[in-house]
């Protein structure tokens, strides 16, 4: 076959282009650290790398989630750690006032101290986070008609508890969901009041069998506030579990998608070196392949 001079050139001029296009692609790779800058240099990559970045966003999701249910626990069992030490308080108030010999001043005195600690189980029964009921169950923002899930009716003033025992979950892995709350009916249930408000009743008539009574009423609040907490304290710790868990796969995910997409410096800055040679090379060859002009022989 008869090679012409400008089959010759062509080939050169293609051959340029190419190394053009190699030099701007080590370069590119030296400018972003990615092996791949546009899906069409390796759709194989961009795919991968989709897939690894999808990973990671739903990880960071449930990392957030994460930080809600601790949030949201965490606050719960320091309620309940103020709760049991109250019914503890008023357990030993109950006992002071099961001494027969003590005067009604006395008793009035242990009398108004029930009385407040009453008040600050129901305001630990009505506490808020973020603007939400913790205690409430899915009932986030109140209870009946708006209100607070444990409140006194100022028309007949009757205490009124209209706590929700549903659970509240949220999603902490793909398919798993916890519940954050605790069951308010087993704690601050309508039993817990009744019973607080029949040890005030007791000391005011100087009942002695109903004070005693009150003592155990008191043992067995605060042992089912412990139990609430046990459980609770079972769930945190799953969640501690998963939480590491999660911080595992972020870090996989992200060393994969960095073997996947990241460039080996070392590598790109030898290979265009080695290409910058070539480049060199060739465009020295070309300027033989170009046949001379008149005034190349004219100089």
């Amino acid at each position: 076959m008869r090679v012409t001079q400008g089959m010759l050139t062509n080939n050169m001029l293609r051959n340029l282009s190419k190394s053009y296009s190699n030099l701007g692609t080590y370069m590119d790779q030296l400018s972003t650290g990615k092996k791949v800058n546009r899906p069409s240099d390796d759709p194989v990559v961009v795919m991968k790398g989709m897939g690894y970045r999808s990973q990671v966003i739903e990880v960071e999701q449930y990392e957030r989630n994460l930080s809600e249910v601790h949030n949201w626990m965490d606050n719960t069992d320091s309620s309940l750690d103020k709760a049991t030490k109250a019914l503890q308080r008023l357990r030993e108030l109950a006992v002071q006032a099961s001494n027969g010999t003590y005067e009604e001043n006395q008793r009035e005195s242990i009398k108004a101290e029930v009385d407040q600690l009453k008040e600050h189980l129901l305001d630990i029964a009505n506490t808020k986070v973020n603007n939400k009921y913790i205690f409430n169950g899915t009932a986030t923002t109140g209870g009946q008609n708006g209100k607070e899930p444990v409140y006194i009716d100022e028309t007949t003033g009757e205490l009124i508890v209209s706590t929700n025992d549903q659970d509240v979950l949220i999603e902490v892995s793909s398919g798993v969901k916890i519940p954050v709350n605790v069951d308010a009916t087993q704690v601050f249930g309508k039993d817990m009041f009744d019973k607080l408000e029949a040890f005030s009743t007791a000391l005011d008539l100087d009942d002695q069998d109903a004070i005693q009574q009150s003592i155990s009423d008191m043992d067995s609040l605060a042992t089912n506030v412990v139990n609430v907490r046990a459980d609770l304290g079972a769930r945190m710790n799953r969640v501690d579990l998963i939480e590491d868990r999660l911080s595992s796969q972020v870090i996989t995910a992200e060393r994969m998608m960095s073997d996947n997409e990241d460039i080996d410096a070392e590598e790109v800055i030898m290979n265009l070196t080695t290409q910058e040679s070539i480049h060199r090379a060739a465009l020295s060859a070309g300027s033989r392949v170009i046949q001379p002009t008149l005034m190349d022989f004219l100089r």
